[in-house]
């Protein structure tokens, strides 16, 4: 193969391991960031993505020779997107050059050609290189950032993640963490070296455990109905035959299950986590349960030695698909930071709440708020059918003032459909309701509210709802 000659600015294709050719430019590298020894390489921006690296020579391909070979074995969404802004920044850099030329012309001055400019990470127009239409697809092929970890070194037990993440304080002494350059969403994660177990495989847990698979992990997984298991032991994870073998086998134990009940037998039951766990284990219960329950299971874990945090997730099974959830967590400090990769692989954000128990609450006070909408906005679709209003109507208009969401036209949608496919179980939020009036009576603090949304629930429960979508709700005001 021909010595490819580049320099600063050049457009390229860029092939880094398993992952298809991918459009992007020689850039600079940051001052601190040296070249690896020994190799000839560049470092290159990829287009469509936050993702840099350095890549081999002979890993690259100019951008314009090759491009309709490499769009003929790309067919991917994210692909095309890419490709699409370096066309968009072509045209841009174009137009500049063409009125640069212009006003040189108009003072009678004769501009020389010159090579086009590809903006540095420090240029003020450096987002021209990301299709700002573009929405995150967790599946898609991205590059890992292993040689730009390896020449940085942690300055503090926070660096694994405040290395490609922002971290907000706050007055309350919560912590979020979010992707400040889409690094938790575009397939971009380093994985961690400790072995990862993940025990419940229901609507949630199974997108969590696809994308840790997706994003390098190695996980070993147990479900109660054991078949759940077998497509994922064909993406490659390895199957625990029971909680307490997983827990013994993997330094890092998850558990996403149904209800408090269920989260305590899978900890104390027969077989449960605690026999296998051990000085140094830790487990993280990612299970919507209350308070009482978390303080109940962290005391447990701890006392065998192991490490506990608490992390519910905000979401539904499209955004655990998607790697979208948002992340709620609390306990352990030192269990969360060590959880870096995972939370960045399945989700879109993480807020650290502080003590063991702090997520429950703010989980449950966010599910009460989400139940108890989607009940009035039921309520709203039948009396507008009751009163001769046009359903559809409604949700239009709904959709263009100050309560439009994504969540209430899918959900009014999938209602004027009769679609309700589970993507949040009705029992879950009916629970979830129940669990956050309890948690108000022991506050003394009235809610009202969901105590009305929760006697709708029930009343959709009798109706044989329980397994549906939340918003079978619906049908509560039609019986």
């Amino acid at each position: 193969m021909a010595t490819v000659h580049l320099r600063i600015g050049d457009l390229v294709w860029g092939k880094l391991g398993r992952y298809p050719p991918w459009p992007g430019k020689v850039v600079s590298p940051p001052k601190d960031l040296k070249k690896p020894r020994g190799k000839k390489c560049h470092f290159v921006k990829f287009f469509g993505t936050e993702d840099h690296a350095w890549i081999k020579v002979e890993q690259l391909k100019p951008y314009h020779a090759h491009k309709e070979e490499m769009i003929k074995i790309n067919k991917g969404k994210r692909f095309q997107q890419a490709v699409d802004a370096v066309e968009d920044f072509l045209k841009k850099a174009k137009g500049k050059e063409q009125n640069s030329d212009s006003k040189a012309e108009s003072k009678g001055k004769k501009t020389p050609t010159k090579p086009l400019k590809i903006l540095e990470e420090d240029d003020e127009d450096l987002s021209a290189l990301k299709d700002p239409s573009e929405k995150p697809v967790k599946d898609d092929p991205h590059f890992h950032h292993f040689l730009l970890s390896q020449s940085e070194k942690p300055a503090s037990s926070m660096e694994p993640i405040s290395k490609r993440l922002k971290i907000i304080e706050e007055d309350t002494g919560s912590t979020s963490i979010q992707a400040a350059d889409s690094t938790a969403i575009n397939g971009s994660v380093t994985p961690t070296d400790k072995r990862i177990g993940f025990l419940g495989l229901g609507l949630m847990g199974s997108g969590i455990v696809s994308n840790l698979l997706k994003m390098g992990h190695l996980v070993t997984v147990w479900n109660r109905t054991a078949e759940k298991c077998d497509l994922f032991i064909q993406e490659g994870a390895r199957l625990g035959r029971t909680p307490a073998e997983v827990a013994s086998t993997c330094d890092i134990t998850f558990s996403c299950v149904s209800d408090p009940k269920a989260a305590r037998d899978l900890v104390m039951g027969p077989s449960g986590v605690l026999q296998g766990i051990r000085p140094g284990k830790c487990y993280i219960e990612m299970s919507t349960v209350d308070p009482e329950t978390i303080t109940e299971l962290s005391q447990v874990i701890t006392s065998r030695g192991g490490r506990f945090l608490e992390a519910p997730v905000a979401g539904s099974q499209q955004l655990s698909n998607d790697g979208m959830l948002v992340i709620l967590a609390a306990g352990d400090r030192t269990v969360y930071e060590d959880c870096s990769s995972c939370f960045q692989a399945m989700g879109k954000t993480s807020f650290f709440l502080g003590e063991a128990g702090n997520a429950a609450r703010m989980m449950l006070i966010l599910n009460m708020v989400q139940g108890s909408f989607m009940a009035t906005i039921a309520e709203g679709l039948t009396l507008a059918q009751a009163t001769g209003q046009s359903q559809q109507t409604f949700l239009d208009i709904l959709s263009q003032g100050q309560m439009a969401s994504t969540f209430v036209d899918q959900k009014c949608q999938n209602i004027l459909q009769g679609n309700f496919k589970p993507d949040y179980y009705l029992k879950h939020i009916q629970k979830d309701l129940r669990l956050a009036i309890s948690m108000g009576d022991t506050a003394n603090h009235p809610t009202p509210m969901a105590a009305a949304a929760n006697e709708v629930y029930k009343r959709a429960k009798a109706l044989d709802q329980s397994d549906n979508d939340i918003s079978a709700v619906y049908r509560a005001y039609i019986h």
